[in-house]
């Protein structure tokens, strides 16, 4: 689980898809991209099954660092990965699409269009995201 996060909502969300996931038996890693290096999340998403990308809407785009570490990871061209994206936003809410529309095209199989939370999320977008990590287990391989 690769995000970034400007007032702790999108974190929020990492760790509920990160929980859910848990409740499913699959280990997974939340990896805030202002506190780990790239090329660490990079090795992390070379061997990962899933790659779940996470962020706020700013400006009517993904945060930066979001974009940044997509653009990298395009580079290395990993493949038969499944993949999700999730965010809040305040007003728009494209950077859920924005990173959807980076997955499909380094061919990552997009399981769910994405969770998108408007502010702070409370327990049912809490919940959304716990359901995006139930689907996301079902759709690895065993």
């Amino acid at each position: 689980i690769v995000y970034d996060t400007m007032w702790h909502s999108t974190e929020k969300m990492a760790g509920a898809i990160a929980s859910g996931l848990a409740a499913q038996g699959i280990k997974a890693r939340p990896m805030h991209l202002r506190k780990w290096h790239r090329s660490d999340i990079m090795t992390e998403v070379l061997d990962a099954k899933a790659v779940i990308v996470g962020s706020p809407t700013l400006n009517n785009q993904v945060l930066p660092t979001v974009a940044d570490m997509l653009t990298y990871a395009k580079g290395l061209k990993p493949t038969g990965r499944i993949g999700a994206a999730f965010g809040s936003y305040g007003w728009s809410g494209e950077a859920v699409k924005l990173i959807t529309a980076e997955l499909e095209a380094m061919k990552f199989d997009v399981v769910d269009p994405g969770v998108r939370v408007q502010y702070v999320p409370v327990e049912a977008g809490l919940d959304q995201c716990r359901a995006l990590a139930k689907k996301i287990a079902q759709a690895l391989p065993d």
